[in-house]
């Protein structure tokens, strides 16, 4: 993709069911005019989907300590999610689960941010991509665990303490990749400069924002914002890395207008729940 100045609506590539699937009962997405449900989405799937690209990770790793590493990470976030997930089921009161939500619904059905799906790459892509995450994610759980919303708050007050441990984590990385070699400075630069125009998407409001504050949900973008600016700034800082210009910023995940990867990724996550629905283990 190019990147143009401004912000744009991303086109959708992975709203298309997984190849070899079959139709669901109740695979149909939520009742768009619920905020709530809505909210609980976009924080449970950025977690799912985020998760099962670390997991992907598994065996794979630089060394047996990273492997692990991730693993429980991508552990950490699936666990946030099922509980994410779970609680929009309820409130959505139609019957579906956690498991219902995380492998019956198509990409267009699925909320969130267009960073979280992004492929792998090497380490050191990774490595950006959870960091720039985590530095948004551990400032939205304070927030919520601070909320009015007492389910919401709960799970917000477990998930910021695994956070903190992720943000810890993979900012050192870009720190050590970033001041370390030649080779790992340009890697790790470029995954930034790549990654980069994925990150406005995590401060955009929309009228879903403005709804959940009724329910005592207040995530300020505003406030948020420069908080973030300030934990990214110091880390690229000591990573001698290059922030880069504000500019081609892509959004849509949101509103189910997702990259071409999300439909690559549903395609592995979902297939043995869609070739055995219903399955008992």
């Amino acid at each position: 993709m190019s990147a143009a100045h401004g912000d744009e609506e991303l086109g959708i590539a992975a709203g298309e069911a997984s190849a070899g699937t079959r139709p669901v009962a109740g695979a149909r997405g939520p009742d768009l005019g619920d905020p709530l449900v809505e909210c609980l989405l976009r924080l449970g799937d950025d977690r799912l989907i985020l998760g099962h690209r670390l997991s992907e990770w598994c065996g794979h790793g630089p060394i047996l300590e990273e492997d692990i590493a991730l693993s429980n990470l991508a552990l950490d976030l699936i666990g946030q999610a099922a509980s994410l997930l779970r609680l929009a089921g309820e409130v959505e009161g139609r019957g579906r689960d956690e498991d219902a939500l995380a492998y019956f619904r198509d990409g267009v059905q699925f909320r969130n941010c267009l960073l979280v799906e992004q492929p792998n790459g090497d380490f050191g892509v990774t490595m950006v991509r959870q960091f720039l995450f985590d530095a948004h994610s551990v400032l939205v759980w304070e927030a919520l665990a601070a909320g009015g919303h007492p389910g919401l708050a709960a799970v917000a007050g477990k998930a910021l303490k695994e956070d903190k441990y992720h943000l810890r984590h993979s900012s050192e990385w870009v720190v050590r990749l970033g001041d370390g070699t030649a080779e790992s400075h340009a890697r790790v630069q470029r995954a930034l400069d790549d990654l980069w125009r994925f990150t406005g998407e995590l401060f955009r409001r929309d009228a879903v924002d403005e709804a959940v504050a009724a329910h005592g949900i207040a995530l300020d973008a505003a406030a948020i914002r420069p908080r973030w600016d300030a934990i990214v700034d110091d880390v690229l800082a000591r990573a001698t890395l290059v922030r880069p210009a504000d500019a081609g910023m892509r959004h849509g995940g949101r509103t189910g207008r997702h990259t071409e990867h999300l439909g690559h990724l549903l395609a592995t996550m979902q297939i043995v729940a869609r070739s055995h629905p219903g399955a008992a283990w």
